[in-house]
């Protein structure tokens, strides 16, 4: 069985759109060992000249998906990779993969709840293979994603939140919109602020534990205004990236 760090051929079994520039690649990987959710790949590109790009991406599956992991993609328009993945790959196409990496920011069901999950653009990934996990687990503990875009075509994952908030036991989900609301919208429509941590932290209570993962400026404002809720620093982890004007 291969270890985390080992480079194997992982092949592209789905392409599929998440919003105009967001897509998603199923990766079947021969020799996969599992993953915990929140838990991320390294992907690697080499040219015929012997350059090599790496880059990291959060896995957005669940465990129980098997040898079949999905990873979700910004295109970046002036990245080295992601327009590669988005313009090039194909179904069939094989890429040098290596994981799972990383073991701080996770959930697992024993780890209990209830559960704050907080995201800004594309760091929802992560906090999305946490719930689909959570539609397998039993017990289910009470969570809310609090999910920040710019505007509603920029939601990942969309119309498949809105199926798993539907469902007995679902999640709860609460969107901020923070440049673009469609006519009627009656979300949040600002980014996040102490104020509107309060009403989504409320219902949970003081035992939750959070997770917030986006650019790092919201994602500090996540933490820092959870600190000053009452919400104990040990129960709150972070991950955080560049910004991407979310």
């Amino acid at each position: 069985m291969a270890r985390p760090l080992d480079w194997q051929l992982a092949t592209v079994a789905a392409v599929r759109d998440e919003t105009p520039t967001v897509r998603s690649f199923t990766l079947r990987l021969p020799d996969w060992a599992g993953h915990r959710p929140g838990q991320h790949v390294d992907l690697r590109l080499t040219a015929e000249d012997g350059y090599s790009v790496e880059r990291s991406y959060s896995i957005a599956s669940e465990p129980e998906r098997g040898p079949d992991v999905d990873i979700t993609v910004e295109r970046i328009p002036d990245g080295e990779v992601s327009p590669f993945l988005h313009d090039v790959v194909v179904v069939g196409d094989r890429l040098e993969v290596r994981g799972p990496i990383g073991g701080y920011f996770v959930w697992e069901p024993p780890l209990g709840g209830p559960l704050l999950l907080v995201a800004g653009g594309s760091g929802v990934v992560p906090l999305m293979a946490m719930l689909r996990h959570r539609a397998r687990a039993m017990p289910r503990p009470p969570t809310t994603l609090l999910y920040s875009s710019r505007g509603p075509d920029e939601i990942i994952y969309r119309d498949e939140l809105e199926a798993l908030s539907g469902a007995a036991d679902g999640p709860g989900v609460a969107h901020t919109l923070t440049r673009r609301q469609p006519p009627g919208w009656t979300g949040y429509a600002r980014r996040i602020d102490e104020p509107m941590l309060a009403e989504v932290l409320e219902p949970l209570g003081s035992e939750t534990r959070a997770y917030a993962c986006g650019p790092t400026a919201l994602v500090e404002t996540v933490a820092n205004g959870l600190v000053r809720l009452g919400l104990p620093p040990e129960r709150i982890r972070t991950e955080r990236f560049g910004p991407t004007g979310t």
